[in-house]
């Protein structure tokens, strides 16, 4: 990762919690780690295949205590999740997080965490922003886990 795109404050076990009750998922520790760690930072390789087609990521997305008084908020996975709203959800009436974003990429689509599936150990896929449509979001699996997902950008 790029260190001087790292965006401060760095998340701390508290705010994580936080989230998860938020949320309503419990994020992999692999992710936790990775965030405590770089919240909000550019990787040096960050391309990826997935489904034949090449992918680059921007930036990975942070988790900040929002105020509204700073510009990079704009990446904050809550403030993306609200955004995207029921385009990234399946059932209107669901309480909790079904695809939550964790990397922003060129052109508009996202990396989220998929707890579609598995509620307990998310895989990570590709989110289509220009297929998806209200309560139905197009996704393309990258991997199984975050920790794999890692490996594939250190590959």
């Amino acid at each position: 990762m790029k260190p001087d795109s790292i965006i401060n404050p760095l998340p701390d076990s508290q705010l994580l919690l936080e989230r998860e009750r938020k949320w309503r998922i419990a994020l992999p520790e692999s992710y936790k780690q990775f965030i405590q760690k770089f919240s909000g930072a550019i990787p040096i390789r960050d391309t990826f295949t997935c489904n034949n087609h090449e992918c680059s990521i921007d930036r990975f997305l942070c988790i900040l205590n929002v105020t509204g008084t700073r510009e990079d908020e704009y990446y904050d996975i809550g403030v993306v999740r609200t955004q995207l709203d029921e385009r990234i959800i399946t059932d209107e009436d669901l309480i909790g997080t079904e695809l939550l974003p964790i990397a922003a990429l060129f052109a508009g689509d996202l990396v989220c965490l998929d707890y579609r599936e598995n509620v307990d150990e998310p895989t990570v896929c590709v989110w289509n922003h220009e297929e998806s449509v209200e309560l139905e979001p197009v996704t393309c699996l990258i991997s199984e886990n975050f920790k794999e997902f890692l490996d594939i950008l250190k590959a």
